[in-house]
């Protein structure tokens, strides 16, 4: 096989991509090291589908062999994503069984391949109480820890607020609280869904604030991941839409700060930005490993590279800033309209007093 993009041996990171494990799972392997990869997630198994065919023996060999063939890790650089629809802190019971059922076959997919780590969004509550579904969750979880052996279930932060479990860094940490054994939970953290979320981690100060208050809530021990996606909408909108890196609200500089960051060494790194083929990531990889060797925010080769990407992504920008102003816009008109009713309500229950008052004293 020829590598269309060469691993690099001298990054400090573990760059990667979500690879297609199309025609079989040891495909994954391969679609990762022609993109260059130093890391790279997957789906076990179809992301539409709640059930898919168990793996043939000689699948989960082929899978094995090409990760020693190609020098990956399965234990550490190898980070499976849970199908979308599984939901832990879904109150209705027939629903979350349905989900622990595939949660679980995840689970044991990942331990027939030696995978040491899974990525799993938290899922939301929906209608229910949400300390409740918390507490829900994390049992589920716990479940599913006594089930297997070794693999590392990783909580995704999420992008959402309200009904979402994640959008919230004390989320995370609650969950946590929960674990009966913490060996076998991490997080992994997605930049856009932390932006999104209303952490800004644009610059140097932002960026270093979110991980403070994230080592004071979660605490570094738990990050296991990083994915990495720019933002197609603006801080604090609550949108999960990934961008490609540098055309989004985020910009280059965020990434370039990251590619200098101790903490995200040896642990997986991994793009999801928006990509039809494998090979396709290879560029952001380069690209990656190339910030890695900026030191200086004010290098001239990064800042025409900045405005470059920026100026590739003005019209979705545009288009989601005006969207976002407009959500807003509503949200301020319901609380104006909201806040006149109670106060129309509290003089007419005053006026309501006075009158009483007055009767009283005649």
């Amino acid at each position: 096989m020829t590598a269309k993009f060469v691993r690099s041996t001298v990054s400090k990171y573990k760059f990667g991509a979500h690879m297609s494990g199309a025609g079989g799972v040891s495909n994954s392997v391969i679609n990762a090291v022609s993109s260059g990869c130093n890391s790279f997630a997957l789906f076990l198994k179809s992301p539409r589908k709640w059930i898919s065919p168990q793996y043939t023996s000689e699948e989960i060999q082929k899978f094995k062999d090409n990760c020693v063939k190609y020098n990956y890790n399965p234990l550490t650089d190898i980070l499976p994503h849970g199908q979308y629809f599984i939901n832990l802190a879904n109150p209705d019971p027939e629903k979350v069984e349905k989900s622990f059922e595939s949660f679980l076959d995840d689970l044991n997919r990942c331990e027939q391949l030696g995978i040491g780590l899974y990525n799993l969004h938290p899922g939301s509550v929906l209608k229910g109480d949400h300390g409740i579904q918390l507490k829900q969750l994390a049992s589920y979880l716990n479940k599913a820890i006594e089930k297997t052996n070794f693999v590392k279930i990783l909580l995704e932060n999420m992008a959402g607020t309200g009904n979402l479990v994640g959008s919230t860094l004390q989320d995370l940490h609650d969950v946590i609280e929960m674990i009966d054994d913490k060996s076998r939970i991490g997080v992994c953290i997605d930049t856009c869904h932390t932006f999104a979320a209303g952490y800004d981690i644009s610059n140097k100060e932002a960026f270093d604030k979110f991980w403070k208050d994230f080592d004071e809530i979660v605490g570094f021990k738990y990050l296991a991941a990083i994915h990495l996606n720019d933002s197609k909408a603006p801080l604090g909108a609550n949108r999960d839409l990934h961008e490609r890196l540098g055309q989004g609200f985020l910009g280059l500089e965020v990434f370039r700060i990251l590619a200098h960051y101790d903490h995200l060494r040896e642990i997986p790194i991994v793009l999801e930005t928006p990509y039809e083929k494998a090979e396709d990531y290879g560029p952001e990889i380069d690209l990656l490993e190339w910030l890695e060797n900026i030191d200086d925010p004010t290098d001239k080769e990064l800042l025409e590279k900045n405005e470059e990407l920026q100026k590739i992504g003005t019209k979705s920008r545009k288009e989601q800033l005006s969207k976002f102003e407009a959500k807003e816009k509503a949200k301020a008109k319901i609380k104006t309209t909201r806040k006149r009713k109670a106060e129309k309500v509290e003089i007419g229950m005053d006026i309501t007093s006075q009158l009483k008052s007055k009767k009283v004293k005649k």
